[in-house]
């Protein structure tokens, strides 16, 4: 996400670290850079050309140019406008207080709309809502069983009149919300291959009948600046309250995140990270311009861990540690939660540093992780806590069963001797501390 355009920003402030004092000739070449980056990862010009110009006067001012540090200025500066231009704060989905919440999803065919509905809904019934999904979309093949598939996955309810009216289908799914218990509605409203004006009066006509709480259009980040003009369409017409745009773990340049909340004055409320159920997140244009310009962002990371982690499990865990009875089984279970936090190229991008220097090409290769899993699962029960029985033939049978060679089962028990020792100096070194330590170690390895 934004690592073409993260590289050339990193580039072009690099240039101001060289010097001990700024020119305006420096600030001027610098920002001729960044420009360019802006354009080539399809950022609007009108928005390019404000936002360097803003950066451009903050620059050439006294907080740069009398700073003993010019060049953290800089960074500083255009930290700032980033998050301004995006946003500034996080635009929180709107909650009726009369239930049900209504939520009119729309946009491009294509742009991952019922997928993004139901994210979202799972999203929201995570934290103790009851939403129901609803079948607006009769005119795409299959449209209804995909919603129907997804919301069985997620456990979510899913109302559908089949080819009716989906005026009607909007109203009577409310209608059902209320007698059925359902705080939240997803409309999933039909896609459009373009600004189709006989579709677009429809999705008027929804709004009109049913008067949603919210009306989210869906944007594919890959369309680039052609995301700006969808949006601008849409909102034209429906008067949007927010923006979900979907795709950003593609190959996208990131110009449509930077463009389309400047462009319609509608904020980005969640961003699709990937193709899983439960790759959705909420929008934070602080912690967005912290990640473009590659100084992490750990509390995205805090989110994903607290998420993943089994709070039992890891009290568990720390008491095994603190005996020094740690097991293949425990290593697998945390093997598991890391998996539970999603791409794990895409976490190293959140912690400050990563993306810079000898980490920056650094690659993971996951399918060593599902090697180890096939190892774990390979043993027996018996094996798995109590290492020790692990001989030479049991160690061929493993590598058979798991699909794997003998070398790789050789290295996983290496490492897991490693941990151990690791873990027995380290339980070690809170015993002598009397305790006041506390001892978390989460994802060992």
């Amino acid at each position: 996400m934004f690592s073409s355009l993260s590289d050339k920003l990193s580039n072009a402030l690099g240039k101001f670290r060289n010097k001990g004092k700024l020119t305006e000739a420096d600030i001027k070449a610098g920002m001729r850079e960044i420009k360019l980056a802006l354009l080539e990862a399809d950022v609007s010009f009108k928005v390019t050309k404000e936002f360097v110009a803003r950066v451009s006067q903050r620059a050439v001012g006294a907080e740069v140019m009398e700073s003993l540090v010019p060049s953290q200025q800089i960074v500083k500066i255009v930290n700032e406008e980033l998050t301004s231009l995006m946003g500034s704060t996080r635009a929180k989905l709107e909650i009726s207080p009369s239930p049900p919440t209504v939520v009119m999803m729309c946009g491009l065919q294509g742009a991952g709309k019922t997928t993004h509905s139901a994210k979202i809904a799972g999203l929201y019934k995570k934290q103790g809502k009851r939403p129901l999904l609803v079948a607006c979309d009769i005119y795409r093949p299959a449209a209804i069983k995909q919603l129907q598939i997804v919301g069985q996955q997620l456990d979510i309810p899913v109302f559908e009149m089949g080819n009716t009216s989906p005026v009607k289908i909007a109203k009577e799914a409310i209608k059902y919300a209320q007698k059925n218990g359902c705080d939240m509605v997803f409309l999933d409203t039909a896609g459009r291959l373009h600004v189709d004006e006989a579709l677009m009066a429809e999705l008027s006509d929804i709004r009109d009948a049913v008067h949603p709480t919210e009306i989210l259009l869906v944007v594919d980040a890959m369309l680039g600046q052609d995301a700006v003009n969808v949006a601008e369409s849409f909102n034209n017409l429906l008067d949007i309250t927010g923006v979900v745009l979907t795709k950003l773990d593609g190959d996208t340049r990131g110009g449509a995140a930077l463009s389309v909340r400047y462009t319609t004055g509608k904020p980005i409320k969640f961003v699709g990270t990937g193709e899983k159920l439960d790759t959705i997140e909420p929008f934070y244009p602080d912690r967005m311009a912290s990640r473009i310009l590659g100084m992490g962002d750990v509390l995205s990371l805090i989110e994903k861990a607290e998420q993943a982690i089994d709070e039992k499990k890891a009290a568990e865990l720390e008491r095994k540690l603190r005996e020094n009875s740690f097991t293949l089984s425990d290593y697998l279970d945390q093997l598991h939660q890391l998996k539970n936090m999603g791409n794990l190229e895409s976490i190293l991008g959140m912690i400050p540093g990563m993306n810079k220097g000898a980490m920056k090409d650094a690659k993971i290769d996951e399918n060593a992780l599902k090697h180890t899993e096939a190892i774990i699962l390979s043993m027996t029960t018996a094996e798995r806590e109590r290492p020790e029985l692990i001989n030479g033939s049991r160690r061929k049978r493993i590598a058979a069963g798991s699909g794997t060679s003998v070398e790789e089962v050789n290295r996983l028990m290496k490492q897991y001797d490693q941990m151990n020792k690791m873990f027995k100096q380290i339980g070690g070194m809170g015993r002598k501390g009397k305790g006041k330590k506390r001892l978390k170690m989460p994802f060992q390895f």
